[in-house]
């Protein structure tokens, strides 16, 4: 701990001595006149009405992949249109190959949309190089929408929790390909953004388009290779939006939720009903800060969790599913940094309504305030569960304070207090964080945490820190993670504590220009972790080459050498245990990955490894094929073969998902796994309908099957319709 503090100590130091670029110099040169219309465009996909010619095109877009800085090899005009409601942004996608142009996807929020043909702009309505809103759509009008914290930074090589790409904002866009490419309209309502309380606004506006088929990203303001559309700091300016309304703020949306639920327990069938009504209330207290209040929580829309098997001690990550949590999620984030190794998050949603063992705990209500005020952001949340499964009701309060320093800099605090109504339990956690980056290229992440816990007392703090380089040539980043063994936040997630871990990554991005090669991704990291008495509990040297093809596959081999010392035996499965003692082995992984955004793509991935004392063999294959427009379907497998003095056993997860989109509107999916670990089949079907904006039909049938012998009986199942409205003020 006294590590962490030093170097806090030292980076806070250093930055008073760094003269931090400014974000204003890209404002300056990238800059998009705002014009005011009295009568809108019709939104048909077809940007050719006169009142389009009444904006300026832009049309000078330049590549980041593959040859940055060269001009895009396909043109695109972009017209920029607002009135007090509404902003309108109209896209027509020139293509020398129409024809080819790649869109196969309807799903909203389909990773896929950003990988085919797309079009994508990003806000930053604060002006604060922070944070946006970014909108993203296809040649079939497609809609992918997500709020972006921090610039996204975190989580390369997974999902970062600074992107929530499970906001659904209410926008519209119609598109359609035509004879030269393709040709998009959209609108986002004022409504759906916070900006500055002020007559007259200036944002942040950035504009990407996506060639599928040749892996070409072009950008209006240039984004060097290192980072995407969400590093706003980068991005131009959209000047003299005069006049703005956002109505009165308030929008509620009730719902109502009907269903039946059947639970087999040794041939007794146990039927429950179910028939709920709630409401969601936002209200705009202010331009910049948000009041949102849930009444009898209900997320029988959310999708089930994919089935994972741990080979591990240490628990596995889920990530959320559900509405009310992901909605600003990003301004409760205190943690590490990256999305695939993480050591502490403080806050964990998951915590909150769901039991142990995954089942849904009744919310009775929560609720929200997030925004800002000037250069101070605040989020605080206040939710509350019903008694369930035996245990008593609790109270769960979460509370963020942030100010911003620089000009990409901010030092924060958080509280989280979690307490038993009626009961004694209670644990608190108190956190100092800061993000630091002086320069564009370099950034500091650290947090210091202590928790309070009946029956716990001392060796309860935490601390980390996290300093990243990263540009086009590659990444260095060193950390260190010091948890003593009282650390117990328990409305977070930290899947090891008593320890303390160091880690040194280097990685470089060459490209040859060679065998079709378009980057190399050459890579080494060591993560060594003792526990507190500085004795030596694990070791892992990482090294990897990963290659990039021009066609948009992908190779990649690594190797680990493992150290772990078990001072209690490890129970790996069932009757199979692994004694205590000092273990050294190896682990080999060769995986191929087809471009994914092709109609037929597939992946494999094969690894021979030492596995303690024994071995283990890892084997996965994926398929996807993608029928038409409106229907896909992939299919996955992964086998684990594991050979120990103590016993050997085969583990075996599957799974098979379908799309069906009669629209964007209007989507199918189901999703049938098998887990040979807990011997356990599981389907589900999620029918949504948007029939208008911000308004849903779900019909979700989910079932389980747990018998051991296959297919006999039907453990858990059942069949929920849920109807929301969004009333709009």
């Amino acid at each position: 701990m006294r590590v962490v503090l030093g170097l806090l100590a030292l980076i806070g130091l250093g930055a008073s001595f760094t003269d931090p670029v400014s974000a204003q110099e890209g404002r300056e040169l990238y800059r998009i006149g705002a014009v005011r219309v009295q009568e809108a465009p019709v939104i048909d996909g077809h940007v050719n009405e006169p009142v389009w010619r009444m904006a300026e095109p832009i049309d000078q877009f330049v590549q980041q992949e593959p040859d940055e800085g060269a001009p895009a090899t396909e043109r695109t005009v972009v017209r920029i249109l607002y009135d007090a409601e509404n902003l309108y942004i109209g896209v027509h996608a020139y293509d020398s190959s129409p024809e080819a142009v790649s869109a196969t996807e309807m799903r909203r929020d389909s990773p896929r949309i950003l990988e085919e043909d797309s079009f994508q702009i990003i806000l930053d309505t604060f002006m604060d190089s922070r944070s946006g809103y970014m909108f993203v759509t296809n040649p079939l009008g497609a809609k992918l929408d997500q709020q972006v914290f921090n610039e996204g930074e975190g989580g390369r090589g997974g999902v970062s929790s600074n992107v929530n790409r499970d906001w659904d904002a209410i926008w519209h866009v119609q598109a359609r390909q035509t004879e030269d490419g393709w040709s998009a309209e959209i609108v986002v309502p004022m409504v759906t953004l916070r900006f500055p309380d002020r007559e007259v606004q200036r944002w942040g506006i950035n504009l990407m388009r996506n060639i599928g088929r040749k892996n070409e990203q072009a950008f209006w303001a240039p984004i060097p290779k290192a980072y995407g559309l969400t590093r706003v700091s980068m991005a131009g300016s959209l000047d003299d939006l005069q006049s703005l309304s956002r109505g009165s703020g308030l929008r509620i949306k009730p719902f109502a939720v009907g269903g039946a639920r059947r639970v087999t327990d040794e041939g007794i069938a146990d039927d429950t009903f179910q028939r709920e009504v709630g409401v969601d209330v936002r209200y705009g207290i202010t331009a910049s800060l948000n009041l949102d209040v849930t009444v009898n929580t209900d997320f029988a829309q959310a999708e089930v969790d994919d089935e994972q098997v741990n080979l591990t001690r240490f628990q596995l990550f889920f990530p959320e599913k559900r509405e009310f949590f992901l909605e600003n999620a990003g301004q409760f984030n205190v943690g590490s940094t990256a999305s695939n190794d993480r050591h502490a998050e403080l806050f964990f949603s998951r915590r909150i309504g769901l039991s142990d063992g995954g089942e849904a705990v009744p919310i009775l209500g929560g609720a929200r305030l997030t925004g800002s005020h000037g250069r101070n952001d605040l989020a605080v949340m206040n939710v509350q569960t019903a008694d369930a499964f035996g245990r008593q009701g609790e109270n769960f309060l979460v509370t963020r304070f942030s100010r911003n320093i620089l000009d990409r800099s901010r030092i924060g605090a958080m509280f989280i207090n979690k307490s038993e109504v009626g009961g004694d339990h209670f644990n608190r956690t108190y956190a100092v964080d800061m993000l630091l980056a002086p320069i564009p290229d370099f950034t500091v992440t650290s947090f210091v945490g202590k928790t309070s816990t009946p029956g716990i007392d001392g060796d309860d703090l935490g601390g980390y820190v996290n300093a990243t380089w990263l540009n086009s040539t590659g990444r260095v980043f060193a950390e260190y993670v010091d948890l003593q063994d009282g650390f117990n936040p328990e409305v977070g997630f930290v899947p090891r504590r008593g320890i303390r871990t160091t880690k040194l990554h280097v990685e470089r991005n060459p490209r040859p220009g060679v065998l079709g090669i378009r980057v190399l991704s050459p890579m080494y990291n060591v993560t060594y972790t003792t526990d507190q008495q500085s004795r030596l509990v694990s070791r892992r040297n990482h090294y990897m080459m990963g290659t990039r093809f021009e066609n948009g596959a992908f190779f990649n081999i690594w190797y680990n050498d493992y150290f772990e010392r078990l001072d209690t035996p490890f129970q790996v499965h069932r009757d199979v245990s692994i004694p205590a003692g000092g273990y050294r082995f190896g682990e080999w992984r060769f995986s191929f990955d087809s471009n994914q955004t092709r109609r037929i793509y597939y992946g494999v991935a094969y690894s021979p490894q030492e596995f303690y004392d024994g071995t283990r063999t890892d084997m996965s294959g994926s398929l996807g094929v993608r029928l038409s427009s409106r229907l896909s379907t992939e299919a996955a497998y992964r086998r684990n073969d594991v050979e120990l003095p103590g016993g050997s056993f085969d583990l075996d997860i599957a799974s098979i998902r379908i799309d069906f989109a009669l629209s964007p509107d209007m989507t199918l999916r189901t999703l049938t796994q098998y887990n040979s670990s807990t011997d356990q089949w599981g389907a589900s079907a999620r029918f949504r309908w948007t029939y208008s904006p911000g308004s849903d039909v779900y019909l979700v049938y989910d079932q389980v099957r747990r018998d051991p012998t296959g297919l006999s009986e039907i453990k858990d199942r059942r069949l929920i319709l849920k109807l929301t409205h969004l009333l709009s003020h």
